[in-house]
């Protein structure tokens, strides 16, 4: 599509004014946390996924729009953690330079407020997929973020930071792994999230107290060391102790 026919759908559509939102989109794969990241046509510049809000769509409607077209999902949990609103957030002018071959200078918010969420996906189940100014779509290890367009990397920093704080709050288990994982799997998950090593005996004895899961007669195949067996999660108890708060136990 060409430059000034892209511009003119956008600036067709009734949005909102001045206001954005971003999506952290993580998911958990071979032992490591990732984040999905946007390459800007023509450029090796990256940025979340993101963008404006329609007049006729309410703010969590925009996200899962947002993150239906970058991943394929419809069933994400999606959370709100934080409205960006410093002045200046970024330098402006800097970004109108550097995307001028897709964006005319003159269209951009002189002051963009944006709502950060962070969504937590099956890494296996998505499809990442690029939007009209993209080229690439793809996953990058959360320890391994290059730097990003506008204050993105900030906005990444403070979706762990809420991440680790509602770790005992919210689904994040379930939504992370695959439907079986071994208990070294669901230990590394959390040590990733918080940043610090767990003692092993002490994490099993607490996570099985809380009754939560269930182990499966099947093993891990394919390992060098002693097969693990297989749990799930009994999604009912799970969401029994997220209400009751009982899930505090690191």
């Amino acid at each position: 599509m060409h430059k000034n026919e892209l511009m003119e759908q956008r600036e067709s559509k009734d949005y909102l004014s001045q206001l954005t939102l971003d999506c952290v989109i993580l998911g958990f794969n071979e032992g490591e946390l990732k984040v999905l990241l946007l390459r800007w046509k023509e450029t090796q510049e990256w940025s979340l996924p993101g963008g404006p809000i329609l007049q006729s769509e309410s703010i969590d409607a925009a996200a899962y729009r947002i993150l239906k077209e970058r991943t394929g999902l419809n069933d994400i949990f999606l959370k709100q953690f934080h409205t960006f609103g410093e002045q200046p957030r970024y330098n402006l002018a800097e970004i109108q330079e550097k995307l001028k071959h897709l964006i005319d200078p003159e269209i951009w918010y002189k002051r963009a407020v944006t709502i950060g969420y962070y969504a937590l996906v099956d890494y296996a189940k998505v499809s990442p997929q690029p939007d009209e100014l993209t080229v690439e779509c793809k996953w990058w290890d959360i320890k391994e973020i290059p730097q990003l367009l506008f204050d993105h990397n900030h906005i990444i920093q403070l979706a762990l930071q809420a991440l680790q704080i509602e770790i005992n709050l919210q689904p994040i288990g379930y939504n992370l792994l695959p439907e079986k994982f071994t208990m070294p799997e669901l230990q590394r998950l959390y040590e990733t999230i918080l940043d610090r090593k767990l003692d092993p005996r002490n994490f099993y004895k607490k996570i099985i107290s809380l009754g939560i899961l269930t182990r499966l007669k099947e093993r891990r195949k394919g390992v060098s060391h002693k097969a693990p067996y297989l749990y799930k999660f009994d999604k009912a108890a799970y969401e029994a102790k997220l209400k009751e708060g009982g899930l505090s136990f690191l």
